[in-house]
């Protein structure tokens, strides 16, 4: 089974997060508290700090990927309370063959925040000049 990838983007702020120190914005809290519960989890993912997902209207935004599944984006997650939900579909994504959760099995907060899926990276794509 692949390891599922976590990306967060840490620079996630919401609307009232103006002028709010980076370390402190709604991305980077999410971060923290989704690294934290992992360890205590022993949860069997990777999880990445990224600078930007470029779904600033929609954060908190993080990304399940993993080799030969598809990737799937998601936003508007709670920043303070995100990380079980978030652990829960990784945990549905790397279960999976090839990276679908089937709807019904997925939680709420990853139903409404769907951004984007992108295939998977095929070999002949990898070799393509």
């Amino acid at each position: 089974m692949a390891t599922t990838h976590i990306y967060v983007c840490t620079t996630c702020k919401l609307a009232d997060e103006a002028g709010v120190a980076a370390a402190d914005r709604s991305g980077a809290r999410l971060h923290r508290a989704l690294t934290e519960l992992a360890e205590q989890r022993r949860a069997a993912v990777h999880i990445h700090p990224v600078e930007c997902l470029s779904v600033c209207k929609r954060a908190c935004t993080i990304s399940f990927a993993a080799p030969g599944k598809w990737t799937y984006v998601y936003g508007d997650l709670p920043a303070d309370a995100g990380a079980d939900v978030i652990l829960d579909g990784a945990a549905l994504y790397g279960a999976t063959a090839d990276g679908l959760i089937p709807w019904k099995q997925r939680p709420e907060a990853l139903k409404r925040g769907v951004v984007s899926r992108v295939p998977p990276l095929t070999p002949a794509l990898e070799t393509a000049p």
